[in-house]
């Protein structure tokens, strides 16, 4: 069961940090792999945002693919790498959320409905993954 949880969160950690190292290092790739909006879709308040969180992202998402990777290979630091990671997650889908809120309630452009909604809904599964995984490394390290 480890294993499969581990792949799980590998699998969607790659898809946050792996997605903003390319929004940071290439973003025009980034448009076209659907994991930004292009700068002409959105106004220039909102571009500078996402360029600065996917710096920063790619600093610190990756705690969560650390965990990830040493509870496949049965390593109990996970549970460290866990809580960080998790807390990372929560945080970065919370900021999301709210900051694009915010924007939109303030009359800014943040990109297209249909992109927006697949932003709120893919920040909201990292969210909660990050605070079950918040909850599983507090109880492995209780257990322990």
């Amino acid at each position: 069961m480890r294993v499969t949880w581990g792949v799980v969160i590998v699998a969607l950690s790659m898809l946050a940090w792996g997605g903003q190292t390319v929004v940071w290092f290439a973003p025009s790739l980034g448009v076209k792999l659907g994991l930004s909006e292009a700068e002409s879709d959105v106004d220039p308040p909102y571009w500078a945002d996402v360029r600065g969180e996917a710096r920063w992202d790619v600093m610190t998402l990756w705690t969560l693919v650390v965990a990830g990777v040493l509870l496949i290979v049965d390593n109990a630091a996970w549970a460290y790498f866990g809580l960080v990671g998790g807390g990372m997650y929560v945080y970065f889908a919370g900021r999301g959320i709210s900051t694009r809120i915010a924007l939109r309630r303030g009359g800014f452009r943040v990109g297209n409905e249909a992109s927006v909604k697949l932003g709120f809904i893919a920040l909201a599964v990292w969210g909660v993954m990050g605070m079950v995984l918040i909850i599983a490394a507090a109880q492995s390290l209780e257990a322990s």
